[in-house]
This record gives C-alpha cells, sequence and structure tokens, in this order.
C-alpha cells in the first residue's frame, strides 16, 4: 500500500470567541474518523485582518 502526504489550506469563517486551533482540532477529529486518515495535524494558524 502507497503512502501520500496531502496539504491543505482551509479558510472559515467563525466568531472572535471560537479559538481557531480548536476548529482546527475538530477537523482534523473528523478526517481521523471519516476518512481513515493515519494521521492529521494543524500545522499553523494564520489570522486574516480584513
Amino acid at each position: 500500500m502507497s503512502r501520500t502526504y496531502l496539504f491543505l489550506k482551509v479558510e472559515v469563517e467563525h466568531d472572535p470567541e471560537e479559538a481557531p486551533q480548536r476548529i482546527g482540532d475538530e477537523i482534523c477529529r473528523r478526517l481521523l474518523k471519516l476518512y481513515g486518515v493515519r494521521e492529521a495535524e494543524v500545522a499553523s494558524v494564520t489570522a486574516v485582518e480584513e
């Protein structure tokens, strides 16, 4: 079986009270559960000023 690394960039809108790291952690948990992903992590979080 082969192994492939996928690098994704995801932009989310959220309330100022919500922690972006927590949203990223939830996305990782869902990837692990739903898609049989071996490993998922939030590598960085960057805020966008508008």
